[in-house]
């Protein structure tokens, strides 16, 4: 286990924590906007490397994914080893680096292994923008500053459609090409107003093996699902793939539980909210990945939209998920964690059940209404969700909790988004709406199955209390 000493806080000068908090969240933002940017350009970056298949084109969002997944807890000690300035500044660096590649890469493959680096370089400056935020902003401005920076996400998905219809209307590779000026301004302005955080030497570095273990348990089961199509469910290759899924798990088990300083704590799995709450997650995340790209497929094929106005149509769901967020507070604060989340995923069954029966023939009467009612349950159960997951863990483990959260949702992305490819299959096939009922009835499963979990989760006070 880590062994951490304490340091000083540099905290910047409370004029200051304004930009500081905007310059850490417009970081934090570009990171995310990429992901929903990506499911907008999906079918113009198909259209520019001919004969690449639904499969091959999935991992330039599932490379990224798994990548960001296993690398996030590792990247984020080394970070509190090493100082949280220079892992931003890194991270940031590489990011940048790298959407640049992105943008410039003349095949597939080559776009795929830039979206791996930028992967790298996201894993880093995400907890190191988070733990920056704790740690040199002056006390009273770090909850409005954490919240902020969650929230950015949101904003990232509500405008990441729109910006990215926009760029990709002339070429997808001006959506990589966006991060290089925001990138180089951020780099600029981060290296002389964040002050140097010291490093914690003796802070441990997470086993790298378990982090490998991530990272192949979910790749191998995501190569599985979106090739299974291909090689045949009961194929030798198939079967390869679900065994090196469940020997890195078991691996992955082992480590945590016998290495000194794991990758993920046993103590923090220890606490049953947090368990039940990142099993959930994981399923959550795994539905919205899966419906989010089903529906931007749906807009760019059998709706036949150009990148802009299907971004423009997508905007709708994703503005709904802060509107209602806010528009709950006060109840969600008022009810059981468990209830608040399993109502909101229930309405997100709702809308994608909806959205199954209804034949996508028509946008504005098949698509529309049940996309808008599951980014209202989404922004009813998400923040809860999110909150509960670490509500019960001790001071000491709440960074790892958090990062372990991330890890979730990220595997959940990765999962749904190879569900999804492996029952829509070949990309030949995705010109007529009712392709895609199977998907949304796939969602609504995910789902539905999310919300019966989440009335498990129980927080340590619903054992002492009724709920109310």
């Amino acid at each position: 286990m880590s062994t951490r000493v304490a340091v000083p806080k540099a905290e910047v000068p409370h004029e200051a924590a304004t930009r500081t908090t905007a310059l850490l969240c417009v970081a934090a933002f570009m990171t995310m906007l990429d992901l929903f940017i990506v499911n907008v350009a999906f079918e113009s970056i198909g259209e520019t490397y001919s004969g690449a298949s639904l499969a091959g084109l999935s991992w330039v969002l599932n490379a990224y994914i798994v990548v960001y997944a296993a690398c996030l807890i590792p990247a984020g000690s080394l970070s509190d080893r090493y100082g949280r300035k220079q892992g931003f500044l890194f991270g940031l660096g590489l990011f940048t680096i790298a959407s640049l590649g992105c943008a410039a890469a003349p095949t597939l493959e080559l776009l795929i292994a830039f979206r791996v680096a930028q992967a790298a370089g996201a894993a880093v400056l995400t907890p190191a923008s988070l733990g920056l935020i704790l740690s040199v902003l002056p006390e009273a401005r770090r909850a409005g500053a954490v919240t902020v920076w969650a929230t950015s996400s949101s904003f990232a998905g509500a405008l990441g459609p729109v910006i990215g219809g926009l760029l990709a209307e002339t070429s997808w590779r001006w959506a990589f090409l966006l991060n290089l000026p925001i990138g180089v301004i951020a780099l600029v302005v981060a290296a002389r107003l964040l002050p140097k955080s010291a490093p914690s030497s003796r802070t441990r570095v997470p086993d790298p093996v378990g982090a490998a273990a991530i990272a192949v348990a979910v790749g191998a089961m995501s190569l599985g699902l979106v090739r299974a199509d291909d090689w045949g469910w009961g194929s030798a290759r198939t079967l390869l793939a679900a065994a090196i899924t469940v020997v890195a798990l078991a691996l992955l088990i082992h480590r945590v539980r016998r290495h000194p300083a794991p990758v993920m704590s046993p103590r923090l799995f220890r606490v049953p909210s947090f368990t039940v709450a990142n099993i959930t997650i994981l399923i959550f995340t795994a539905a919205f990945s899966a419906v989010f790209l089903s529906v931007s497929l749906w807009l760019a094929t059998a709706a036949d939209y150009g990148p802009l106005r299907a971004g423009l149509a997508l905007t709708p769901g994703p503005l709904a998920v802060p509107l209602f967020a806010a528009l709950t507070r006060r109840w969600a604060a008022s009810v059981a964690p468990r209830f608040v989340v399993s109502v909101g995923l229930a309405i997100f069954g709702l809308g994608s059940m909806f959205l199954a029966t209804q034949g996508g023939a028509h946008y504005a009467t098949d698509v529309l209404p049940g996309w808008i009612i599951i980014g209202v349950g989404i922004g009813i159960a998400m923040p809860t969700l999110i909150g509960t997951a670490t509500a019960d863990l001790g001071p000491a483990d709440a960074t790892t909790g958090s990062a372990v959260v991330n890890t979730a949702r990220q595997a959940g992305y990765a999962l749904g988004v190879a569900g999804l490819v492996a029952i829509l299959g070949s990309q030949a096939t995705l010109r007529t709406g009712d392709t895609y009922e199977n998907g949304w009835i796939f969602v609504t499963a995910l789902v539905l199955v999310s919300a019966a979990t989440a009335l498990r989760i129980r927080r340590h006070k619903d054992h002492h209390a009724k709920d109310k």
